[in-house]
C-alpha cells in the first residue's frame, strides 16, 4: 500500500463529503442547544444543568451515529452507481488503498464535526454558568469519536456488497445491539433456556461491544473507568476497525463490475 495514495483518496473522499453539506448538522445542533438552554430553566429548576449536560453530549453522539450511518453506506456506493470506480480500483490503486482512504476521510470529517460541535457546547455550557467536569468530558468525547470510526467501518462492510438502503437499515441494528449485547447476554442466562444462551452469546461474540465505549453517563458525573479499563477498550475498538476494514477489502476486491 501506498501512503501517499491513502492520503489523495482520503483527501478527495473528506471534500466530496463537506460538498454534501453535512456541516448543516452543526448548525441544528447549536439551534438545539440554545432552544434547550433556554427552555430547560423553566422546567427542571433544579436539575436543568446536569439535563444540558446530558442533552449536549448525547445529541453529539446521536447526529455523528447519523453521519457516520448514512455517509458511510454510500461512500462506496456512490463510486460504483457513477461507474467511478472502474477507473479508481484497477490501476495504480488497489483494493486495500481505496477502502482504507475512504474510511479515513470520512473520520476526518467526523473529528471535526465532533470538535466543533464540542466547542459550542462547552461554549454554551459556560455562558450558561453550569460547572462541568472538563478532562472527563473530553475523554467521552474521544471514545465517540471512536464509536464513530467503528460504525464507519460497519457501514462500509454492508456498503460494499448491498444497497445503501439496505445497508443502513443493517448499520443501525448493529449499534443497536452493539449497545444491547450485554443485556442480552445476561437476558439469555436468565432463561436458563440452552439455545437461546448460546444464540445471545454468539451475538455478543460477534456483534462490537458498543457500551465499552459508551463513557457520557460517567463523563458527566466525573466517575470514569479506570486507566486500564480505558486502555483495552480502545485496543478493542482499534481491532475491530482492523477486522472490519479487512472484511471490506476482502469482499470488495472480489465483486464484479
Amino acid at each position: 500500500m501506498n501512503i501517499t495514495r491513502i492520503s489523495a483518496i482520503a483527501h478527495n473522499g473528506f471534500r466530496e463529503v463537506i460538498r454534501d453539506r453535512i456541516l448543516y448538522v452543526i448548525g441544528f445542533f447549536a439551534l438545539l442547544l440554545l432552544l434547550a438552554s433556554r427552555i430547560l430553566p423553566f422546567i427542571a429548576i433544579s436539575a436543568d444543568g446536569k439535563i444540558l449536560l446530558d442533552l449536549g453530549i448525547g445529541a453529539i453522539n446521536l447526529l455523528g451515529v447519523i453521519v457516520a450511518i448514512f455517509v458511510g453506506t454510500g461512500l462506496i456506493n456512490k463510486e460504483i452507481e457513477k461507474k467511478t470506480v472502474l477507473i479508481l480500483v484497477p490501476k495504480p490503486i488497489n483494493t486495500a488503498e481505496f477502502i482504507i482512504g475512504k474510511h479515513i476521510g470520512l473520520v476526518a470529517v467526523l473529528t471535526i464535526l465532533v470538535a466543533v460541535m464540542t466547542m459550542l457546547y462547552l461554549g454554551v455550557m459556560t455562558l450558561s454558568g453550569i460547572e462541568y467536569p472538563l478532562g472527563s468530558l473530553l475523554i467521552a468525547l474521544a471514545y465517540i469519536i471512536l464509536e464513530l470510526s467503528l460504525l464507519t467501518a460497519v457501514s462500509i462492510v454492508f456498503g460494499v456488497f448491498t444497497s445503501s438502503i439496505l445497508a443502513t437499515l443493517l448499520s443501525f441494528g448493529v449499534y443497536i445491539m452493539g449497545h444491547l449485547s450485554r443485556d442480552l447476554l445476561e437476558l439469555g442466562k436468565i432463561t436458563e433456556n440452552e439455545s437461546i444462551e448460546t444464540l445471545t452469546r454468539t451475538l455478543f461474540l460477534i456483534l462490537p461491544d458498543l457500551e465499552r465505549l459508551n463513557l457520557k453517563n460517567e463523563a458527566v458525573y466525573n466517575i470514569l473507568p479506570p486507566t486500564g479499563e480505558l486502555i483495552n477498550s480502545f485496543i478493542y475498538a482499534i481491532l475491530y476497525i482492523v477486522l472490519l476494514l479487512t472484511i471490506s477489502i476482502v469482499i470488495f476486491s472480489r465483486r464484479q463490475f
